[in-house]
C-alpha cells in the first residue's frame, strides 16, 4: 500500500468512528443493549468454602510446579 492509500483508509475509519460517536451521543445515554450507563450497585459474589479450598489447592500446585522448575534450572 502506498502512503496515500494508507492515509485514505485512516481517514475513512475516522469518519466511520465519528458517525458512530454521533449515534451514541444522540441515543440519550442509553447503551445499545438497553441498559443505562448509570452506576448500579453490584452484588458481591460469594464462593463456597469448598470452592475456596479447590482454588487454594490449585494455586499451591502451580506454585510447587513453578518452584520445581526454577530449582531444576
Amino acid at each position: 500500500m502506498s502512503r496515500e492509500q494508507i492515509l485514505a483508509a485512516i481517514d475513512e475509519e475516522i469518519s466511520k468512528l465519528q458517525q458512530v460517536r454521533k449515534l451514541l451521543q444522540s441515543s440519550g445515554g442509553k447503551l445499545a443493549s438497553g441498559f443505562s450507563s448509570s452506576n448500579k450497585k453490584r452484588v458481591k459474589r460469594v464462593l463456597s468454602p469448598e470452592a475456596r479450598q479447590r482454588i487454594a489447592a490449585a494455586q499451591k500446585r502451580r506454585w510447587a510446579k513453578q518452584k520445581k522448575e526454577a530449582s531444576a534450572k
